[in-house]
């Protein structure tokens, strides 16, 4: 037991005194920092340029003539037909009503269609609930401008995340 405790003394002492910092690097001057700096000349290898070929006239340098390459044009095609295939993206819609009264639902279409006449609704009816929501907006704030428009037809609509569809412009 004695023998392990001193062997362990012994091990504790050595990686304390690795970890201490030594009496240079105790001191706090600042000239230790400039003596410590090498301080070698290593411009010889540094590459040199001609002075003239940096303050040429820009007449003299040569233009690209053709930057459309074929390639590129033909990559470029095939995406925008890729795009044109695309008729869904991920965006928000106003959910206006959600509930079992028909009649309620009707003229509720009917007054945000007075209101907002250029907004797209979308009434679905999946038993017994039907569901009244409004336009394709891609951004939360496009949604909330409209939202603000008929807060007052229904106070406790609310912004959905959903598949929306892309309109053809």
């Amino acid at each position: 037991m004695n023998r392990a405790l001193s062997f362990l003394f012994i091990i504790a002492l050595i990686v304390s005194s690795a970890c201490k910092p030594s009496a240079e690097a105790r001191t706090s001057s600042p000239d230790r920092t400039t003596s410590a700096r090498v301080v070698d000349d290593i411009s010889v290898y540094r590459p040199t340029y001609p002075a003239d070929a940096a303050n040429a006239p820009a007449a003299a340098r040569v233009e690209p003539t053709n930057h459309a390459n074929a390639k590129v044009a033909v990559l470029m095609d095939s995406v925008a037909s890729v795009n044109k295939n695309i008729r869904y993206a991920q965006g928000y819609r106003i959910l206006a009503y959600n509930g079992s009264e028909r009649q309620t639902v009707m003229d509720l279409r009917k007054a945000i269609i007075a209101r907002v006449p250029e907004e797209k609704d979308y009434l679905t009816y999946q038993q017994p609930n039907f569901r009244l929501k409004i336009g394709d907006y891609f951004t939360r704030m496009e949604a909330q401008q409209v939202l603000n428009q008929i807060s007052d037809l229904i106070p406790n609509a609310h912004i959905v995340q959903e598949q929306i569809n892309i309109p053809k412009n």
